[in-house]
């Protein structure tokens, strides 16, 4: 086996240049390869209390790291802002994500501040979260009443030793699964539970999982392990590809497949035949879902993303701050989600080769 080498580096890169605006017919922007905009992911923070080796591993983000100040964060009132402008471009989903973004403080205010967003056709925004599940029992029914409609969690094992080794920090299986069935009675649903399958560490918990929330109404779904930024040391060697561990679930569960839930879906879903619920496979390494990709991201200092795997994103809060105003901003956000042609997931299966590029954006910098 290889020698894991992390590198010592500053995750964060320089912006690209912001283009020039153009026209923004409300509710119809497509890119370069005829993908709309429709989901929105908003990182409020680059901290976490845990150090998952997949997404900021110990060695890198350790006490001597420095997160971005205060200052450089987006406040409330610009993510609603910039949220408000998204929307009406054509947004119909926003997730709230980080780092942890339970960490980010009175995180409910700012649910209640996107809970008032309409459409341009008057309908409410999907508005949901994605956490590690370790401050959700104490954080739920807040969140629920600020308007937060339904809950993603990380759960990469069920076994409590090895849950403990993956968050690295120390922190009990128990807490989080007492988190997901507070935020269940809250009423925060439908509830999804992801586990990022890593082959030779957590890989034999898929089936203990599948086991676990069978007939719950949670929704487990099963995530490749991505090579998402430049220091998880990912390798495809431990990669589970998702055709293998359906394979896996098949030998126990009937399991049928079903339709897409909406556009852009990028899990693969299958259905328990007893009605136990269902199951969803993410095949990001092995099956990339670039085709319909809707998404972008707008990181916690106001950077926006047009991919996960992406080099550098555009600053919109030097924009906001500069002094433009909302037509200003929905021109440009216009005008670089047009120039998108963003595909890396694609490419990368094509056997395009990617070496001697910038470093990727980690992902506690822009979520999941």
């Amino acid at each position: 086996m290889s020698e894991r080498v992390i590198p010592l580096v500053d995750q964060r890169q320089p912006a690209l240049p912001l283009p020039a605006p153009v026209a923004a017919d409300s509710g119809l922007l497509l890119d370069a390869l005829g993908r709309p905009l429709r989901d929105l992911r908003i990182s409020v923070t680059d901290r976490c209390n845990f150090r998952c080796s997949y997404c900021m591993p110990k060695e890198v983000f350790d006490a001597q790291h420095h997160f971005l100040p205060h200052a450089e964060l987006l406040s409330f009132e610009e993510i609603t802002r910039l949220a408000r402008v998204f929307v009406a471009q054509g947004v119909q989903k926003i997730r709230l994500t980080g780092g942890e973004p339970l960490l980010r403080k009175n995180i409910e205010r700012l649910v209640e501040m996107l809970a008032t967003l309409r459409t341009p056709e008057g309908q409410l925004l999907d508005l949901t979260l994605t956490t590690n599940g370790s401050l959700l029992a104490r954080k739920a029914r807040a969140l629920k009443d600020a308007g937060l409609q339904r809950i993603t969690v990380s759960l990469d094992a069920l076994d409590d030793a090895i849950f403990q080794r993956m968050n690295d920090v120390g922190f009990p299986v128990a807490e989080v699964l007492n988190g997901i069935e507070v935020a269940k009675a809250a009423g925060l649903a439908p509830i999804k539970v992801n586990m990022v399958v890593k082959r030779g560490l957590n890989d034999h918990e898929v089936l203990p999982m599948a086991r676990h929330f069978h007939g719950t109404g949670i929704a487990l779904r099963f995530i490749e392990y991505m090579d998402v930024g430049a220091t998880n040391g990912w390798r495809m060697d431990e990669v589970l590809p998702s055709r293998e561990l359906l394979a896996r679930l098949q030998h126990e569960f009937q399991l049928e497949p079903l339709e897409p839930s909406a556009p852009g879906e990028t899990a693969e879903r299958w259905g328990h035949a007893d009605g136990g619920g269902e199951i969803g496979l993410i095949s990001s390494v092995t099956q990339a879902f670039c085709g319909d990709c809707n998404r972008a991201r707008l990181s916690t200092e106001g950077r926006l993303y047009l991919c996960l795997f992406a080099h550098a994103g555009h600053d919109l809060r030097s924009l906001m701050r500069g002094g433009a105003d909302d037509g200003r901003i929905a021109g440009t956000l216009a005008a670089i989600w047009r120039g998108r042609h963003d595909r890396y997931s694609q490419l990368r299966a094509s056997g395009v080769a990617f070496g001697g590029e910038a470093r990727k954006v980690e992902m506690h910098y822009i979520g999941g």
